[in-house]
């Protein structure tokens, strides 16, 4: 695997087109081209969180094939702190046994704590600025999913499918405990951004055609970074696509196929935070795509994929 100061080298804010340049050699297998595209990943997740559109529309745009123009652009950003680097390369090598659905997501949850103090303040700006956030920081904090209520619902409505999946597959109602993570200390509107999001990221698996199989699940946290501008999205990326890099280099064009045509997607799908989703719970999920304009995720892969690949192995 890379050094760590290898890797710390990588991070440097990225020229839009010389990054859109490098996906297609990068997906192809290309050593330093993958590092250039993991350095702008970590970049934008960990310095630069109001960066994120533009450093993702640079990528999609690459793994297209489309070229982008030369062109100045703007983005405050914040140091990394040396006790970071630490944290990321343990985070990097993972458990033994390697890594789950929920160990990853708590370790990667763990580096949201290592950044510096500056990137709140950042974060919480772009999050306010997001135009997919449905005005965060005015709105109030919803209560927590009545369970039991959706099991009342009629079959085949999204409330009961959204009971089925919850309770067939023993998943928490908000991915983690909101007030454990401590969502209560964050400002208004990651506050609102990050516990909504947790909410109801099961319900936009349903209603945006993402299933829980790993690729899918990469693909739905691309889906809500282009939605929401989602931080934990963003770390969730770029230290997959690091790990990728490092671990798997000949993955890295799926993961980044993966990952752009998810991005798109959601930025092709109307804004789903503004929905008051709990009104909807008695209908079927294809009678609300329908009145909202979503199209349900058509990626390149089979979405089980990488489960397919691991019973081979």
């Amino acid at each position: 695997m890379e050094s760590l100061e290898d890797i710390r080298k990588w991070v440097v804010k990225p020229s839009l087109p010389d990054l859109a340049q490098s996906l297609q050699p990068a997906m192809q297998g290309d050593a330093a081209a993958q590092q250039q595209v993991c350095g702008a990943l970590l970049w934008t997740a960990f310095a630069a969180p109001g960066a994120v559109t533009e450093v993702y529309d640079a990528i999609a745009a690459g793994a297209a094939g489309e070229a982008l123009d030369s062109t100045s652009w703007q983005a405050e950003e914040c140091a990394i702190p040396e006790s970071f680097w630490e944290t990321f390369a343990d985070t990097l090598t993972g458990p033994e046994q390697g890594y789950d659905a929920t160990t990853i997501t708590v370790a990667v949850a763990a580096l949201g704590g290592c950044v510096a103090e500056e990137f709140g303040e950042l974060a919480e700006s772009a999050a306010q600025q997001h135009p997919g956030s449905n005005d965060a920081a005015s709105q109030a904090i919803p209560d927590l999913t009545d369970i039991d209520a959706l099991g009342g619902l009629p079959e085949g409505s999204l409330g009961n499918d959204l009971y089925r999946m919850l309770v067939d597959n023993n998943f928490d109602a908000e991915v983690l405990d909101r007030e454990v993570i401590g969502l209560a200390n964050l400002p208004p509107a990651l506050r609102y951004v990050n516990t909504r999001i947790l909410q109801m990221h099961d319900v936009w698996h349903l209603v945006a055609g993402y299933q829980t199989t790993s690729l899918h699940e990469i693909a739905i946290s691309a889906f809500q970074l282009a939605q929401f501008g989602h931080n934990y999205s963003s770390m969730f990326l770029a230290t997959v696509a690091t790990m990728s890099c490092c671990k798997t280099p000949a993955g890295f064009g799926l993961l980044m196929q993966n990952i752009t045509e998810a991005w798109r997607h959601g930025r092709a799908t109307p804004a789903l935070m503004p929905i008051h989703w709990e009104s909807e719970w008695h209908e079927t999920p294809e009678q609300i795509r329908a009145r909202h304009g979503i199209t349900p995720f058509k990626g390149s892969f089979p979405p089980d994929l990488l489960e397919q690949l691991a019973a081979v192995a």
